[in-house]
């Protein structure tokens, strides 16, 4: 029986993964902020809308208005979490599935990093609304983020409990 080419490789695999969805969530971003003006909005159905926005806060714009300091604060914990999830997905022995959403974590987080380091904010184009509420705007990469985010609470509370290790007793100790 052969073995898959990604399970032969898990660290290469890991990092087209990453590429992936990095080259995916750019593209889309380009797409928007070139083919709408800043700001602009277009229906496409009832409850969704593309618009052009950017966003120079975390989640829900969230110190969007700091003046100016939290674009390096942004970068910095990016850049930290995307180096962190980087280096456990590519030195450690990780799970299948841990590697999988630490491949959305950084192909997400890098996505955004990107927009940050480049033009000092984020580029959301997708807008989710119902009856005149609007749901803050949003991107791929914040997609990914939060699909690992999701995929990694399910599994934990599903994990099976982990067995305690015996204590060893005083005369295993003295051998």
């Amino acid at each position: 029986m052969t073995v898959r080419w990604t399970q032969r490789y898990p660290r290469w695999t890991w990092l087209v993964a990453v590429a992936i969805l990095l080259a995916l969530d750019q593209a889309s971003k380009s797409f928007f902020s070139t083919t709408l003006a800043l700001g602009e909005s277009v229906p496409v159905t009832d409850w969704l809308n593309f618009v052009h926005v950017l966003n120079k806060g975390a989640a829900f714009s969230f110190l969007a208005d700091a003046g100016g300091w939290q674009r390096w604060f942004f970068i910095g914990v990016s850049t930290l979490v995307v180096g962190a999830v980087s280096v456990m997905c590519l030195t450690q022995e990780v799970g299948p599935l841990d590697r999988w959403v630490g491949a959305f974590v950084a192909g997400g987080g890098g996505g955004n990093l990107v927009d940050r380091v480049q033009i000092g904010a984020v580029v959301d184009f997708l807008d989710f609304h119902w009856r005149g509420i609007h749901w803050p705007a949003f991107n791929l990469a914040d997609v990914f983020v939060v699909c690992a985010a999701l995929v990694w609470c399910i599994a934990s509370m599903k994990a099976p409990p982990r067995q305690p290790k015996p204590q060893k007793t005083a005369e295993e100790l003295h051998r």
